[in-house]
């Protein structure tokens, strides 16, 4: 996919995914900081709206795996939140959500790759956590490590082909119909931005979640 680089200091290019990505960080992080700034017994709107947020995030994780919830809770709720804001950001005119760009969808499939791993050992320790790559018969080990890459490959495909795909329908439609159907095309891309972050975090969460509890499903086996 072709970059509009915007920057460039010797080897060190970054393109608008990147930049875009880059203010999402500074823009999540001036916000915890603010809230968490002015935290009250009486709650403010804005605390009540993230208090909601968090409340939503946690149940969610507690359903998946509630042993280990507040191990993940930060990382599943950054990732959950950066997706829900990169995946809308490109309702801003002349911006570009960064989860269309497939080094970012890359990225942070990677990034859930390497926390599987070291949420897996962090609790399980590494002799038991490679244990169940033996499990239930080491005959399974290449089919195992096989499917440790193939589903890392398939998060940073699959977010990326659907941001990418649902903005270059948005755009057609507004080419060709005009501004005659605005509200529908905008409610579609929000609703499917909304679904595409809730899916990527949620298998995030199921591969996290396998792998702290796979030696204790190991052991009642």
């Amino acid at each position: 996919m072709e970059k509009e680089f915007i920057w460039q200091l010797g080897f060190i290019s970054l393109s608008g995914s990147v930049i875009t990505t880059w203010g999402i960080m500074l823009l999540l992080t001036g916000i915890a900081y603010l809230v968490n700034r002015h935290l009250t017994l009486l709650p403010t709107p804005i605390q009540t709206l993230m208090e909601s947020i968090v409340g939503m995030i946690d149940d969610a994780i507690m359903n998946v795996a509630p042993e280990h919830g507040r191990l993940i809770m930060p990382f599943i709720a950054t990732l959950w939140v950066f997706l829900v804001i990169a995946n809308l950001v490109s309702l801003i005119p002349s911006l570009h959500s960064p989860t269309r760009d497939l080094s970012v969808t890359s990225a942070l499939a990677v990034l859930v790759f390497l926390s599987v791993h070291y949420f897996g050992i962090k609790t399980q320790g590494l002799k038991k956590y490679l244990h169940h790559y033996l499990s239930p018969s080491p005959i399974l080990l290449p089919f195992h490590i096989i499917s440790e890459f193939t589903r890392t490959l398939a998060l940073a495909i699959r977010l990326f082909g659907n941001i990418m795909s649902l903005e270059t329908a948005a755009m057609l439609i507004l080419l060709v119909a005009g501004f005659l159907a605005p509200i529908p095309i905008l409610m579609l891309h929000i609703i499917e931005a909304l679904v595409q972050a809730y899916i990527f975090g949620m298998l995030a969460l199921i591969y996290l979640a396998g792998a702290i509890q796979s030696q204790q499903r190991d052991g009642r086996e």
